[in-house]
């Protein structure tokens, strides 16, 4: 479920308080950003411990969007820890971003049992959005990544323009759409252009009469750490990139997942933490979880009786972990449209109970709130 919501987003820091209204039709409230000598642009970040609650100052909404150069040629980091995303020459962030951060040694979060207690911890289990759909829709669950190499951009207009990257898009009849063209659901499309390993995310993407159309829409370079500009969605509610955080069928198939697993709950806070870009909650209370939480599956959990493609898969939430990217179902987690995804593995993975799960402090991880470049712990 899309969720943009209105509200405040929280950083917490040290000793200094800012605060902006965005009145772009997405963020209505106020983003609080406490830290000493914090730019504007700061990302929000929770420190342990650090209560959530600080006075607000007025400030000004970035005036345009900030859209970094995609690299001339792909960025290669030392010792890379993920393959090619399939069909190109190009990685999923560099081995050093969050996305890819081990978090198997962090603490736990001192909010976690807060969090998990409105989170029906107690009743749900995981469970795999993706996967066959039985004919319910013509294509599987997921969402599809689409490869393009150089191919014709158009111009898409927004719902949310304001806090979309307003630049030409690689759409065409080719696109794959969630759900399939005429779905009625989130219809993300994502698209890597292979070419210049530049992804181009969409939520809610229409093809109109007059033209693309969609909800929001956001461009990263893969091979950068830049981030949104604080207080910006993207094609997800929490302002973050949804392709690293997608399960893929080549990568469990060849043993190794080496990232973050996107997920959804359904009742968040109004808050924001580092390296999530905004806020769509529904209550202003700091004992639900923020948009960015980030939940491991706990090293004690037993995965032995499980296959080997689950155990590949369980094997990732135990190092890398959940990262809360939009209010949805709770403890839906996200993987690609595939045709291969068996539905035995579906299972096995329904199995895993929420309660094995913890919320992990990430502020260690943090090099700089403006960057999603990680430490390595």
């Amino acid at each position: 479920m899309r969720g943009i919501g209105s509200g405040s987003a929280y950083v917490d820091e040290r000793d200094v308080t800012m605060n902006r209204v965005l009145g772009q039709g997405v963020s209505q409230g106020r983003a609080v950003l406490v830290g000493s000598g914090l730019a504007l642009a700061a990302v929000a970040l929770t420190a342990p411990g650090t209560a959530w609650s600080s006075p607000a100052i007025a400030a000004s909404p970035p005036a345009a969007p900030a859209v970094a150069s995609p690299p001339a040629a792909p960025a290669v980091v030392a010792a890379p820890t993920s393959g090619f995303l399939p069909g190109t020459r190009c990685r999923a962030f560099p081995a050093d971003n969050y996305w890819h951060a081990d978090i198997s040694r962090l603490k736990v979060n001192v909010r976690s049992a807060q969090w998990l207690s409105h989170m029906q911890v107690s009743t749900r289990r995981l469970h795999a959005d993706f996967g066959p759909a039985y004919g319910a829709q013509p294509v599987p669950y997921g969402i599809p990544i689409t490869i393009v190499n150089r191919a014709p951009r158009v111009k898409v207009s927004f719902d949310y323009a304001a806090e979309s990257n307003r630049v030409l898009y690689p759409l065409s009849s080719a696109t794959k759409i969630e759900g399939g063209a005429g779905a009625s659901g989130d219809r993300h499309a994502i698209v890597v252009d292979a070419a210049t390993c530049t992804l181009f995310e969409t939520w809610n993407t229409q093809h109109l009469r007059t033209g693309w159309h969609a909800g929001s829409g956001a461009v990263w370079s893969l091979g950068s750490h830049a981030l949104r500009p604080a207080g910006w969605t993207s094609s997800d509610a929490a302002g973050l990139p949804i392709l690293p955080g997608l399960l893929r069928y080549d990568e469990v198939a060849t043993g190794r997942v080496d990232h973050a697993i996107r997920f959804t709950t359904n009742v968040t806070d109004r808050a924001y933490v580092w390296p999530a870009r905004h806020q769509a909650g529904s209550v202003s209370n700091h004992a639900f979880p923020p948009m960015g939480a980030r939940f491991r599956l706990k090293a004690s959990f037993p995965i032995s009786s499980y296959s080997k493609a689950a155990q590949v898969v369980l094997r990732a939430m135990k190092t890398y972990g959940l990262v809360l990217a939009d209010n949805g179902s709770p403890w839906f987690f996200q993987g690609t449209s595939d045709t291969r995804w068996q539905s035995s593995l579906i299972s096995q993975l329904a199995r895993v109970p929420a309660s094995a799960f913890q919320a992990v402090d990430t502020a260690p991880l943090r090099i700089s709130t403006s960057s999603a470049a990680a430490r390595r712990i």
